[in-house]
This record gives structure tokens, C-alpha cells and sequence, in this order.
């Protein structure tokens, strides 16, 4: 099974959210929530409390669940109307405002900084794609 990369770069398998939703242990699943909730404030400043914390298939999902903040996320929204599979393939990589999201976190950006070098190999610059 491939791997579920987010349109920012994120690895769902490894996002808090995404494994909690997973989880089948009440219990457990109710200890993750309420250490999700912890984790957004301290890391985004975003006010969740663990109830709040809804289960996600991953921000590409069409027909699954989507955790609210997905739905809200302007980097999402932004792909998805463009249609790309994520953001290494846009034309405009990397945008402010995926750049702020990547002082957030690292491992997204160095995620589509490596698919885009795939991507693009053999291309003298992806920003040429499509101009004669």
C-alpha cells in the first residue's frame, strides 16, 4: 500500500490524529485525544478540546472522514483547487504560506523537497513546465 502524504507534505501515518482514528481501544483512543488537544495548542496555538478531536481518512480523502482543522487548512484548499497531488507539484512551490507551515514542521518540507527532486529530474527548472 502506498504511503498517504498530506497536499503540505505531512505522513498521515504518521499524524496523531490520523492513528487515533485508528485506534480501536476506546479507552486509548480517548488518551490520545486528549494528548492531540494538548499537542495543537502547545505547537499550532489552535484551541481543541479532546471531544472536539474528530477522526480523519487524511487530508485527500474525497469520501472519508476529515479532521475539522483539515477542513479549514488554506494550504489544503489551495491544492485541491489547483488539483495537485500534493504541493511539490505546483508551479508556485513554496509558497508563503507553506513556508510558514514548514518553520512548523521540518520533515514536511524535506518530504516534498525529495519527491519534487523525483518529480522533476532531468528538468532544468520545474518552473519552465508548460512554457515554450
Amino acid at each position: 500500500m502506498a504511503e498517504l502524504i498530506a497536499y503540505c507534505g505531512l505522513a498521515c501515518h504518521t499524524c496523531p490524529i490520523y492513528l487515533a482514528t485508528r485506534q480501536e481501544n476506546e479507552a486509548e483512543q480517548r488518551r490520545m485525544r486528549a494528548e492531540i488537544a494538548r499537542l495543537l495548542k502547545e505547537q499550532y496555538g489552535m484551541n481543541y478540546q479532546p471531544e472536539e478531536i474528530n477522526d480523519c481518512d487524511g487530508c485527500r480523502t474525497k469520501n472519508g472522514r476529515l479532521f475539522s482543522g483539515c477542513k479549514r487548512c488554506l494550504i489544503r484548499e489551495c491544492a485541491s483547487e489547483k488539483m495537485l497531488d500534493n504541493c511539490a507539484y505546483c508551479t508556485e512551490y513554496a509558497c508563503e504560506r507553506l513556508e510558514v507551515f514548514f518553520s512548523l514542521e521540518p520533515s514536511a518540507k524535506a518530504r516534498l523537497l525529495d519527491m519534487r527532486q523525483s518529480i522533476f529530474a532531468g528538468i532544468k527548472s520545474p518552473h519552465s513546465i508548460g512554457r515554450d
